[in-house]
């Protein structure tokens, strides 16, 4: 029997996939990226949303004039991004102009602790859906540290564009729409699966401590997090204090002077605890997206904590440990001091009006919520640190 070449072609495609079983949830390898791009700059939707935020209104406002003018700064632009490096060199420029636009500073600690050429899996609080895993790579970056793979929910992924952005952005996907219990438990495992072989090929994951952002200030890692990471050990039939230790778990501490997305977070809240629940509205992620991105941030500081090297037999008592650890490094903020009501720190002037002049920004329904998102750190520190007033 003969086959003519295109049949050959697809045989080649399907094996190609089943030798990939990652396929569906990975980010993109340097043979991918080109096409990516293309897909971008052929896409209107994306073409509009960088006119309108790079355009004067007026032209962003017209298409068919804004369209072709953007897509030919991207070719010109893009031209010579070919390998996921080349994506990163190019998202580093942009961090760099967005850390000097919207914050008064980003410090880190903890990195230099850290071993360059040893793969870690952080663990991080989330206060921000991007900007988070952004500013663990920008940290990496700045010191000359391999950036991460990062752990993406795939309801953020309803946009085309978006998915091309974050899998070329190193982004991976978690499948938190799957419903049915076994196919809940087939994602899991795979992703379990990935982030353990991704770790032994030499390449660090960033993954938030739970499932969306802690709206209410309160960082506390979910120990059903730490059950998925055990479902490629339990395969390979290792105890969970074992197989946790392999991981190189490092939690990690972001701490922002302005809290992101604030008042959207308090309006969820206060929706919730009037209504018993809260749907969002299409569109309504990309918002905050942007919104963390624009608004102004002030000082944000992120510490990387010390590997988990000690022996944790249970998901609960490695959530307890990584809490420990981020709860102990979270940077105060004069925020969290003056909504804490601690006397006596010491505040500098401007930092009080700044944060009172903000805060007179809030609908008078919300101002306990903002409030308590600033306070929780502070009250849940005092608790491990009874000197955390000092300032």
């Amino acid at each position: 029997m003969r086959f003519s070449v295109p049949f050959f072609n697809i045989v080649d495609v399907v094996m190609s996939e089943l030798e990939d079983k990652y396929a569906d949830i990975r980010p993109y390898n340097d043979d991918e990226v080109a096409a990516s791009l293309t897909r971008l700059i052929n896409d209107d939707a994306f073409i509009d949303v960088i006119a309108k935020y790079n355009l004067p209104r007026f032209l962003s406002a017209v298409p068919f004039i804004a369209r072709p003018i953007v897509r030919s700064q991207l070719r010109k632009k893009w031209g010579k991004v070919s390998t996921v490096e080349d994506v990163q060199n190019e998202v580093a420029q942009y961090l760099d102009k967005l850390v000097k636009r919207t914050t008064s500073k980003v410090t880190f600690s903890g990195l230099d602790q850290l071993d360059a050429n040893q793969a870690y899996l952080f663990i991080s609080n989330h206060r921000d859906i991007v900007l988070d895993p952004a500013l663990v790579n920008w940290g990496l970056y700045q010191h000359k540290m391999k950036t991460v793979r990062i752990a993406i929910g795939d309801n953020l992924l309803q946009i085309p564009y978006i998915t091309e952005l974050m899998r070329l952005n190193k982004s991976f996907i978690v499948k938190r729409s799957a419903k049915a219990p076994k196919e809940m438990l087939k994602a899991l495992t795979q992703l379990s699966s990935y982030i353990y072989d991704s770790l032994i090929g030499g390449n660090s994951i960033w993954i938030a401590q739970k499932e969306g952002r802690a709206k209410d200030g309160f960082d506390q890692t979910d120990p059903a997090l730490l059950k998925m990471l055990q479902l490629n050990g339990r395969k390979q039939k290792k105890e969970f204090g074992d197989y946790i230790k392999e991981l190189k778990i490092v939690p990690v501490s972001i701490s922002y002077q302005y809290e992101p997305c604030a008042i959207a977070k308090a309006k969820e809240l206060y929706h919730k605890q009037h209504h018993g629940e809260y749907i969002k509205s299409a569109g309504e992620d990309i918002a905050s997206i942007v919104e963390g991105f624009s608004s102004a941030k002030g000082h944000v500081h992120l510490a990387f904590g010390q590997p988990i090297e000690s022996k944790c037999d249970s998901a609960e008592e490695l959530a307890k440990t990584i809490d420990r650890q981020i709860v102990d490094s979270f940077y105060l903020h004069p925020g969290n001091y003056i909504a804490g009501g601690c006397k006596e720190a010491v505040i500098d002037s401007p930092d009080t009006a700044t944060f009172e002049q903000r805060l007179a920004c809030v609908p008078e329904e919300l101002k306990p919520l903002v409030l308590a998102m600033y306070a929780k750190p502070f009250h849940r520190k005092t608790e491990i640190n009874t000197n955390s007033c000092e300032y």
